[in-house]
């Protein structure tokens, strides 16, 4: 259990601070899968970018008399499958990343808004209502989980 969470003592009971402790791991995965995510993006920028390049020096540069030059010339080379396969390949990643993402996140999201909802439930006396606020205030800050609203 998360450091932060365990150390709520009195202000929620054990049930909540595993829910809380769930919405932190949530947060994380779906953290991790973004960052993935934009990676993926990066990585399919710069060699889509390099292999423009390498297609305007290496091909249109030298043989731009001709668009049948140019056209034999990249169908010789086999260099060019090759940034063509990665090119493609690359793009499936950030597809797939971007699937698995949005798939975390809303796993998160719900858990998230199902604290939100269910929080007069969880903080049921009187001392934990009046209390709530701090953490909801320390899950804000910690771990960047707004459980105020269930907008995101």
């Amino acid at each position: 259990m998360e450091k932060q969470i365990s150390m709520l003592d009195n202000r929620t009971d054990k049930a909540t601070k595993e829910m809380l402790n769930n919405v932190v791991k949530r947060k994380k995965k779906f953290d991790e899968a973004k960052l993935k995510h934009y990676a993926s993006i990066t990585a399919l920028l710069g060699v889509t970018a390099m292999y423009l390049a390498y297609l305007y020096f290496s091909i249109v540069v030298p043989y731009s008399y001709s668009f049948y030059a140019m056209f034999s010339s990249f169908v010789g080379n086999s260099l060019n499958f090759f940034f063509f396969v990665l090119t493609g390949s690359l793009y499936g990643l950030m597809i797939l990343l971007k699937q698995q993402s949005d798939k975390k996140e809303k796993e998160y999201h719900e858990l998230r808004c199902e604290i939100v909802d269910r929080s007069k439930d969880l903080w049921k006396k009187e001392e934990e209502w009046k209390s709530r606020h701090i953490v909801f205030e320390m899950m804000k800050k910690e771990y960047d989980i707004n459980l105020y609203h269930e907008k995101k």
